[in-house]
Formats: C-alpha cells, structure tokens, sequence
C-alpha cells in the first residue's frame, strides 16, 4: 500500500472522527425539555394546544440565543389520555431523554401518577392547569389555579353578584372536581347554604348521554330558589353537556353554568349562541386588553399560521412556567435540578394580564382571577376581575388541611408543615 493511500485513509478517518465529534458538541450544546401532553385520547381536545404552546415557546427562546448559550429541544411524547402511561413516559423523559425539566399534564390524575416518578429521579414538572389543592411536592411547580384563585372567586361571584341559592357540583369523576367540590361543599355551607341546597353529581371521562343528568339539574334550578351549575367536567365531555343544555333550553338567565375546565379552545368546537351569558372562572382570557396579551396572540397566530386559533389560561400558566424556568436557569447558571429549585423562588415574570406572577415559596405563583361571560363569537366578555392572589395549596375549609403551609426554602423545606404542632408531618410532599 502506497503511503499516499495510507495518508489518505488517515485524513479520511480524522475527518469522520472530527465530524463525529461535532455532532457530540452540537449534542452537548443543546438543553432538552420534556412535553407530555395527550396528543391523542379523550383529553386531547385540551392539551394538544399546550404542546403547540411549549413548541412556540422553545422557538422564540432559540431566537433569543437559548438559554445559557445552548439551543433548547423539545422532546415531545403522547401519554394518550392514559395516566399509568404518563408515569412511564415521564420516566422515559427523565431517565432515557436527559430532559431538564418537563412541561406537561392536564388531569391531576395524571398529575398524581408522574409525582413519584419526578421526586424518585429528583426532575422539575411545570403543571399548567387548575387543580384541587391538597398537595405540594418540592419537583412540581403548580402554575395553574388553587381552588382559592379559582373555584372559590367564582362560588363568591354567583353568591354575590347572581344571588344564588341552590348549588348543583357537577364533575367528571376523578380526583381534581371530587377534591374542589368537597371544598366548595365546606364553604358554601359555611356560608350558609343548606346541605340540601347542594346537588353533587359525576359522570365518567367521554360521557356522552347527558339528557338524564341535564334534566336533573333543569328540576333541581326549579324549586323557586335561584340555582346555578358549578362545573368541574373535564375534556370533550363538555361539547355535548353543553350541547344539552341548549336542546333542554336551559339559559344563563335561568341557570347560569360556571365552568373551569372550558375555555376559548373547547368552545371552538361549539354553537356557543345558546351558551351565551353562561360563566367561566380562569385567571386569563384571550380578550384581556394587554400589551403583553396582544404581542403573545400576534406571535402564536404567527407560529400557527392560522389566525383563527385561539388562546387560553393554561397557555398563559404554560407561559408564565416556561419564562419562570428560564430566568431561574439562568440565575443558576446551570440547568441542575437543586441549583434551580433553589433559584426560581422569588422570581417574577410578566404575565399576559399586564401585571407579573411570581414564584412563591409554595411553588404556586401569584396571579389575579377573572369571570368571564360566554360571547356568541366564543370569547368572554370580562364581568369581574380581582388583584393578584397567592395560590393556596392546603384548603382553610378541609379539617385535616387547615393548619398545613407549605415552604420549600430552606431551612423548612417542607410541603405539609402543621402550624399547629409545628412539625413537618407525612401528609403530602
């Protein structure tokens, strides 16, 4: 063999080696997100937006230059409205993917069943939608509501401003409305409404047949008192509940319906003529006149290419989780889990309202609760707003939650201190 083939075959052979390792630097330079989101399933019509959000959100970052100087890449996954397969997804996310945190979760039952898996591998979950309270684990940022920035603005709305008398409670039957509604139950009879005033009542994820249950709540609104739905049913299980209350003529003005898991984008699929007047309790609205609000629409129809897609609260909690992150990161100068647990308490963002939520030391952030009215074009006329409110995560109104506080900071680091006794107990993390 010549020595010019020789030589050739080295330079051939440094050349791979040189371009492999390229690509390990190009693996190196880029920082991972997790999304977990049902891409497919009954929640589906829900979250499909929130992974489109999070997409929208890594690339805007990467125009920014990343973050500490690293592209980001978002590993997407569908958990297909599963919640064991969250778990496994989760874990696959975390251990498999070398995600840096991960975006994702709709239900708190998928919720409960990623927690062990995000404690055991000690990984960051930013949870964008409202849930039941009752919780606080050191890896979950709850950016979504508490039922104190949610469910029970919206109880005090319809007690205040509507003059109800008579509560029907109607969820889908999992652990988020079973827990909200046993706290708006504590309340609203601490408020002086009877026990036999309050109707509650669920039906399964995808329920479909809802002229029985609709004409329930129809006899219920009849006994001369003004009565009203609060409503915890989930996915597209909302589509033909309102779609029933339409066919049996049930209106805002007779019944009014206040809704927490239906925003701009389950209304989409809906003839929301009759739905008009009817209520929804969220923190953000697309028709919230901000600069912030209007720049965030302008750049999703952008990335959309569709000027017709909609924005909604947890888009705007996904937002607020995403930047919190960032900004922690990048104060941590590192993407390790303790350094930026440590370093997102206390920080503030911009929020689309105009004003900014912060990261409090309960992992829950700040943030105002708004009413909005069900308008025939879909979005919602603003009728209340309130200041900005602290997420509770231990309900004042359940017994064996009342003394609890949650404080990751050190030297507490604890999410179920019992004021009363002064002890970190074993309920909750």
């Amino acid at each position: 063999m010549s020595l010019k083939i020789k030589l050739s075959g080295a330079l051939l052979a440094a050349a791979m080696s040189a371009t492999a390792l390229s690509g390990a630097f190009a693996a190196e330079d880029t920082i991972k997100i997790g999304v977990l989101h049902s891409l497919s399933g009954t929640m589906a019509i829900s979250e499909t937006t929130l992974k489109d959000a999070v997409l929208m959100l890594v690339e805007e970052q990467n125009k920014k230059g990343g973050v500490l100087g690293k592209k980001l890449e978002a590993v997407v996954v569908d958990p297909a409205s599963d919640w064991p397969l969250f778990a496994e997804k989760a874990r696959d996310l975390i251990a498999k993917d070398k995600v840096a945190a991960v975006f994702g979760c709709w239900t708190s039952s998928s919720r409960k069943s990623v927690l062990p898996v995000f404690e055991e591998l000690n990984s960051i979950l930013f949870y964008p939608v409202q849930y039941e309270g009752e919780e606080s684990s050191r890896n979950i940022f709850y950016t979504g509501a508490a039922p104190n920035q949610q469910a029970i603005p919206a109880v005090d709305y319809l007690l205040e401003e509507e003059g109800v008398k008579r509560f029907v409670l109607e969820g889908t039957d999992y652990v988020y409305p079973r827990t909200t509604n046993k706290i708006l139950e504590a309340y609203l009879i601490s408020k002086g409404i009877p026990k036999e005033d309050i109707l509650i009542n669920y039906t399964p994820f995808g329920f479909s047949d809802w002229q029985t249950e609709v004409a329930k709540i129809k006899e219920f609104g009849s006994a001369g008192k003004k009565a009203a739905v609060v409503s915890t049913v989930n996915g597209d299980a909302n589509v033909p509940f309102y779609k029933e209350l339409g066919n049996q003529g049930i209106k805002a003005t007779d019944i009014p319906v206040v809704a927490f898991s239906v925003g701009e984008e389950e209304l989409a699929g809906l003839d929301t003529k009759p739905l008009v007047g009817h209520l929804a309790a969220w923190n953000y609205f697309q028709s919230v006149e901000a600069d912030a609000n209007a720049e965030f629409i302008k750049t999703w129809h952008a990335y959309t290419k569709n000027d017709k897609r909609v924005t909604n609260d947890p888009m705007e909690a996904t937002y607020i989780g995403f930047n919190a992150w960032v900004k922690a990161v990048e104060a941590a100068g590192t993407t390790d889990t303790d350094k930026v647990l440590d370093s997102i308490i206390g920080v503030a963002v911009p929020n689309l309202s105009g004003g900014y939520s912060t990261v409090m030391p309960n992992h829950h952030i700040t943030k105002p609760v708004l009413i909005g009215e069900i308008q025939e074009d879909g979005q919602f006329s603003i009728v209340k707003e309130t200041a900005s409110v602290v997420g509770d995560e231990w309900s004042d109104f359940l017994p064996d939650s009342k003394d609890l506080i949650s404080d990751w900071r050190a030297p507490m680091s604890c999410g179920n201190f019992n004021v009363a006794t002064g002890k970190c107990g074993g309920k909750g993390k």
